[in-house]
């Protein structure tokens, strides 16, 4: 019983520690990186909110932000033709 009651409480962490991960490398994936960034804080949220994590509004942010990586990046690669981007001319 004592087993089963630490893996539960294991899994929790695991969840909530998912949560934040996803939320900030969505975060991130707005500034660098957004084609690997984004779809892994979609995953990583997507497996935190699947686990019931405590953490349920950061791991909704996650999600949106991963999403939003993604449409920034489909709207530089509209914009500029490109994969790559820079602030530069």
């Amino acid at each position: 019983m004592e087993l089963v009651l630490n893996r539960r409480r294991v899994r929790d962490k695991d969840a909530d520690g998912m949560a934040v991960a996803a939320f900030v490398l969505g975060l991130l994936g707005l500034l660098v990186m957004n084609v690997v960034l984004g779809p892994m804080a979609i995953v990583l949220a997507g497996l935190a909110l699947r686990y019931r994590t405590s953490r349920r509004g950061r791991a909704w942010l996650g999600l949106a932000l991963g999403i939003a990586d993604l449409a920034v990046l489909a709207g530089l690669v509209m914009a500029d033709g490109t994969l790559s981007w820079g602030l530069g001319a």
